[in-house]
């Protein structure tokens, strides 16, 4: 996909296009240094990719609908714009791309890069600042190194599989009292989430999946939940799978189906990233009724 826009046609916007420009920078990523090479060039990608997209697009521009993904849903001009500065860094380290708006890319690597290059596209395109990059490095479909960075200010969560992190989760074992955070609730599931809410003491709907699951890994939140919409593909939940568990919690999806790196975009899941896997299991319990 061509990138739209230019520097030339940035420095002509009327005042009143100006204005719905997103002023806030974006900084460099502040990643650990035992961060693969791979997944540092690519959340370096991401990032100088977003601020770009801002420096030249306003709100509107951001948030318009220029494709369809692989995932079956509509593909902004900011996630299109992210996704294929990163598609060049897949190509140019000669790995796979597993991502959400182009599918598979076979670079010829026995190590793919499974992505979501831009989590809270709609929080990004307005300016909302909660939205992140989230790749985990696999080889034969074993999951390795993940890396979720925040765009908006540069902090990262990094972790690799069966090593233990500075991270730790809160250790809650109940849904009562626990901090949850839910994506919205939808037509096929209100009275799940309902169910989830009334016991729940605090919610939250910050709308980034991979941002949320990562504040579950480091103990800001009890528990994150998609209660039993079915909305969830694998590039939403691939960090979490790698950065939860590795912090003593558990990730699984609520009607029991496991959770893969499939390069089937169109597979969904009702993903939950809890403290511990009894109030993961307790939470499925509560979304199933």
């Amino acid at each position: 996909m061509a990138r739209p826009g230019s520097p030339v046609r940035a420095i002509g916007l009327s005042y009143g296009a100006r204005v719905t420009l997103i002023p806030w920078p974006v900084p460099e990523p502040e990643l650990p240094a035992s961060t693969h090479p791979v997944l540092a060039d690519a959340a370096r990608a991401a990032a100088a990719a977003y601020r770009e997209a801002r420096r030249l697009h306003t709100r509107p521009e951001l948030a318009e609908e220029v494709a369809m993904g692989a995932d079956g849903t509509p593909t902004m001009r900011v996630d299109a714009l992210v996704e294929d500065a990163i598609a060049e860094s897949a190509q140019r380290n000669r790995v796979n791309l597993l991502s959400e708006e182009a599918g598979f890319v076979d670079n010829g690597s026995a190590v793919t890069l499974v992505i979501d290059p831009l989590d809270g596209s709609s929080n990004a395109a307005a300016g909302v600042p909660l939205s992140c990059f989230a790749g985990v490095l696999t080889r034969d479909s074993i999951a390795d190194e993940a890396l979720t960075v925040w765009l908006d200010t540069g902090r990262a969560w990094w972790a690799r599989t069966g090593e233990s992190t500075p991270y730790r989760t809160t250790g809650r074992t109940t849904v009562d009292g626990a901090a949850v955070s839910l994506l919205r609730p939808k037509d096929n599931n209100r009275e799940a989430w309902l169910r989830v809410a009334d016991r729940a003491a605090k919610l939250r709907i910050l709308g980034t999946t991979c941002l949320e699951t990562a504040l579950v890994a480091e103990g800001s939140v009890d528990a994150f939940a998609d209660a039993g919409s079915d909305t969830l593909r694998i590039v939403d939940l691939a960090a979490a799978l790698v950065t939860v568990p590795a912090a003593g919690g558990a990730v699984i999806d609520a009607r029991g189906r496991p959770l893969e790196f499939d390069p089937d975009l169109t597979r969904r899941w009702s993903g939950i990233a809890a403290a511990t896997s009894r109030l993961a299991d307790e939470l499925a319990e509560t979304i199933l009724g």
